[in-house]
C-alpha cells in the first residue's frame, strides 16, 4: 500500500520540481545594436541602467552592441550573438550608421535593403521563439527644425522602422520622435550636441537615462 502511495506521489513531485525550476529561471533580454548599445553596457549606460532597475532573479540582461554596425552587420552576427543564447526578448536598436555613414564615409545602407535586412532580423528572431521590440534611430545632430544634415534621411529610415513595427504587430520605442521633441523643448540655443548626446549621436548621462526609462516598460 505504501509503495502504491509513493508511486502516486511521484508524478506530482516531478511536476512541482519542474514548476519550481521554470519559475526561478530569469527571462533573458538581449539589446542588439551598434556603438550606442556597446556604450550602453558600460556603467551609466542605458543597458546598465535597465539592468540595475530590474530584479536579477527575474531578468538576465545582455548587451550585444558592436561599434560601426549597420543592419546587415546585425543580420550576419545574429546567430552567434543572439539566437544561440536563446533569448526571451530582443530589443533591436539599429539605423543610425545606416544613415550616418552616407555622410561620413559614403557607404551607409540603401533604403530598400535596410527594410529587407531588418525584416530578416525580425523573422529569424521570432522563429527562434523570442519576442522583439524595435527602436527608431534617434538623432544625428540635435539642432531643431530639421537643420541637421541627415534629418530627412533619418526621418525616412525611422518611418521604415515604424512600418515594420505596424506590419509585424511589434512594440516600438520611437526614439526619433522622443529625442527630437525633447530637443525642441530643451535646446533653446539650438546646439548640435550636449542635450541628450555627447557628440550629436552617442548618449550622454541624460540621454542614457531617457532611453532606459523609455525601454524599461517594454522590457517588463
Amino acid at each position: 500500500m505504501k509503495s502504491s502511495f509513493k508511486l502516486l506521489l511521484l508524478p506530482a513531485l516531478i511536476l512541482v520540481l519542474l514548476f519550481s525550476a521554470m519559475k526561478s529561471k530569469p527571462k533573458k533580454v538581449i539589446f542588439f545594436g551598434d556603438s550606442i548599445t556597446a556604450a550602453g553596457i558600460k556603467p551609466g549606460g542605458y543597458v546598465d541602467l535597465i539592468k540595475k532597475d530590474l530584479d536579477p532573479a527575474k531578468y538576465e540582461i545582455i548587451g550585444a552592441g558592436v561599434g560601426g554596425n549597420k543592419v546587415y552587420d546585425l543580420y550576419l552576427r545574429m546567430e552567434d550573438d543572439v539566437l544561440n543564447k536563446k533569448p526571451d526578448l530582443v530589443v533591436i536598436y539599429i539605423g543610425v550608421n545606416d544613415v550616418w555613414h552616407k555622410l561620413t564615409s559614403k557607404t551607409g545602407t540603401d533604403y530598400d535593403k535596410f527594410g529587407k535586412f531588418y525584416q530578416g532580423l525580425i523573422n529569424k528572431i521570432q522563429a527562434g521563439g523570442a519576442k522583439v521590440v524595435l527602436c527608431t534611430p534617434a538623432v544625428i545632430g540635435e539642432k531643431k527644425n530639421g537643420a541637421n544634415p541627415m534629418d530627412k534621411e533619418l526621418d525616412k529610415y525611422s518611418g521604415a522602422v515604424r512600418d515594420l513595427a505596424a506590419k509585424n504587430n511589434l512594440p516600438i520605442a520611437d526614439l526619433r520622435k522622443l529625442f527630437t521633441e525633447y530637443d525642441m523643448a530643451n535646446n533653446p540655443e539650438d546646439l548640435e550636441k550636449g542635450i541628450l548626446t555627447s557628440d550629436g549621436v552617442h548618449l550622454n548621462e541624460k540621454g542614457n537615462r531617457t532611453l532606459a526609462d523609455t525601454l524599461l516598460p517594454l522590457v517588463k
